[in-house]
């Protein structure tokens, strides 16, 4: 069962409210001028969230890690692992 809600809101002289929770349960909050950005913001927390999920995660550690070792070598740091 997903997880996945969103709500907009709005108090009046103030921006609109988006709140969205994600498949996963994460929430997240943001505002905005319009509904209409409010909703596009709903949407793209939610496709991000396929596309994260949907990549290998080891690799992208891995990624990291050995951009991290590229870093500490171009600035003369000492090897850490």
């Amino acid at each position: 069962m997903s997880k996945r809600n969103y709500s907009i809101t709005r108090k009046q002289g103030e921006w609109y409210s988006a709140k969205v929770t994600d498949s996963y349960g994460n929430k997240y909050q943001n505002y905005f001028e319009t509904a209409s950005e409010a909703n596009d913001w709903i949407y793209y927390v939610w496709s991000k969230e396929d596309w994260f999920n949907s990549v290998d995660s080891q690799e992208l550690l891995y990624k990291a890690i050995q951009q991290c070792k590229e870093i500490d070598n171009k600035s003369n740091r000492r090897k850490i692992l």
